[in-house]
């Protein structure tokens, strides 16, 4: 608990200058923008690292360049620290978040690909035109496939939108399992190892139920069905 109480304010009131700076870069040079926004998620593993006690594995390595991650998504520090994990990565995002005053603007120009959910084939047409942009310069492309936040130690089913953005895209998947729930819960964080897995690359041109197996089972291998693990401070 105390450890939680000295983060918040450090983090937040630390972000601060950061979020300032980039506002700053935004209009005027857009590499310096995303460079402050990763920044930003640096800090936040700093603070992670020396206020909750909070270390980061990383199993497998990522391939360089151009890919098209599918990444388990259990609290929000994922999120936050997907700058730092990704170069420059291009993140499906729910629309919603685009419309939000401000942050939407600077969301759009680091790489958010706005996610239109139950609209029509147009609104699908111009988000995979803006994933291939993004791919077509080298950026790495990420997606939380379960669609939200997932308890720790459950097994969710992929949203149906992944498959089709898999065939459409017509790229390799890496799948990337992380057990972030178990630690950093929405108010009180605990000490321990968070860690990140990169599974093997699920090949593109695989028909649709082959794929969401294939991804479902690697992001789930951090999942412990007897429920959570210790982390090591």
């Amino acid at each position: 608990m105390l450890r939680s109480l000295l983060f918040y304010p450090v983090f937040y009131f630390g972000s601060v200058p950061i979020v300032l700076a980039s506002l700053v870069m935004l209009p005027l040079n857009l590499r310096a923008f995303r460079m402050v926004v990763r920044s930003w998620s640096a800090w936040h593993r700093w603070c992670a690292r020396w206020l909750l006690g909070i270390r980061i594995r990383i199993e497998g390595e990522p391939p360089s360049g151009e890919a098209f991650y599918a990444i388990r998504h259990e609290s929000f520090f994922e999120a936050i620290d997907l700058p730092r994990l990704l170069l420059n990565p291009g993140v499906f995002a729910k629309a919603e978040l685009i419309r939000i005053p401000f942050w939407g603007f600077a969301g759009h120009r680091f790489g958010l690909i706005p996610v239109e959910r139950g609209t029509g084939a147009k609104a699908l047409r111009a988000m995979i035109a803006s994933a291939r942009r993004l791919a077509g310069t080298g950026r790495p492309l990420a997606i939380f496939p379960e669609g939200t936040r997932v308890p720790p130690c459950s097994r969710l089913p992929l949203q149906a939108g992944f498959a089709g953005l898999y065939k459409l895209l017509d790229q390799p998947v890496i799948p990337v399992a992380v057990d972030s729930g178990r630690l950093y819960h929405r108010w009180w964080k605990k000490a321990g190892t968070i860690t990140y897995k990169f599974g093997e690359p699920v090949p593109a041109g695989l028909k649709r139920d082959e794929a969401e197996a294939r991804v479902a089972a690697a992001i789930q291998a951090l999942v412990r069905a007897d429920g959570p693990a210790r982390g090591s401070a």
